[in-house]
């Protein structure tokens, strides 16, 4: 058994065949947890996750919602060579309201996916204001975590020291006391133990699967990243796919899956030189352990 602990299964690119994917996902003995970005997709992906044993949901306002743009992501191939779609997010301002009735239902098990984005800022705004509105934006879904008793799903890129520095005011303060995850990290080791130190998760993708960059300076053959993962404590790492993006090796190019999460235990598996089983294994219990299924 595996858990993919962030995915999007409930998003435009699965419109034609979502229950197809989410049987033949559950069919390979893989459970999910869909990601809610903004208040639509936090109300759809509960209502998806409702459908289907051994499927759950977060709600949540990604920090790219708090400004129009759109974008290809430089982690996914050039876009004449693979199938993820261009993403578009709109301007929306955190409903404590809303998202408090959200998570009342039984298939929420957590708060996000929130965070810090220093990487994707808008040029046609003031990045100030804009990173203000960002740390109100995550203060406010951890005090909904805190209220609610449920873990958060933390996105940052970019801004590692701004996200521990908010997550430690929080933790010091006896807040957000089921802690959580930093999803998709691609930070340091440093960064990584830092979270760690504080109670967190660290969740990786199939980019543990790309092999390294030119600039990489790789001796070793390995990406920092995958540098990461090898020094990391397997019982402070979960797996996830971020379908339908980030689709690893060696479907890269190809609309992601959550059963494609299997290729990033595998990768765990063959950077810390153990079994796929013992990846699987404590991964599993690890996402059982922070998200309470």
């Amino acid at each position: 058994m595996l858990v993919d602990t962030h995915c999007h299964v409930h998003f435009n690119a699965y419109k034609q065949d979502m229950d197809d994917v989410i049987k033949r996902t559950l069919e390979q003995g893989v459970l999910m947890i869909t990601i809610g970005t903004q208040s639509t997709t936090s109300k759809n992906g509960l209502a998806v996750a409702e459908k289907f044993d051994g499927m759950w949901a977060t709600v949540g306002l990604h920090p790219n919602h708090l400004c129009e743009q759109e974008f290809w992501d430089e982690d996914e191939l050039p876009p004449d060579q693979q199938a993820t779609p261009k993403i578009i997010t709109r301007c929306e301002t955190f409903d404590h309201g809303y998202y408090l009735e959200l998570t009342k239902h039984p298939k929420c098990v957590a708060i996000g996916e929130c965070g810090l984005d220093y990487y994707r800022l808008p040029e046609n705004v003031d990045r100030d204001e804009v990173i203000a509105k960002q740390k109100m934006t995550v203060r406010e879904h951890f005090d909904l975590a805190t209220i609610t008793n449920k873990p958060v799903v933390i996105h940052c890129r970019d801004a590692h020291d701004g996200q521990i520095a908010i997550v430690r005011e929080y933790v010091e303060a006896g807040k957000l006391s089921r802690r959580g995850v930093v999803h998709c990290f691609t930070g340091t080791l440093d960064e990584a133990k830092r979270y760690i130190d504080l109670g967190f998760y660290i969740s990786f993708t199939g980019v543990i699967t790309f092999p390294p960059r030119k600039s990489d300076n790789a001796p070793d053959g390995l990406s920092p990243l995958q540098r990461v993962v090898r020094d990391l404590p397997l019982d402070r790492i979960l797996v996830e796919t971020d379908a339908p993006y980030l689709t690893p090796e060696p479907y890269r190019g190809k609309r992601n899956e959550p059963g494609y999460v299997k290729f990033t235990a595998q990768k765990i598996a063959e950077l810390k030189s153990i079994s796929f089983d013992e990846v699987a294994n404590a991964t599993t219990a690890n996402a059982k352990r922070l998200f309470g299924i």
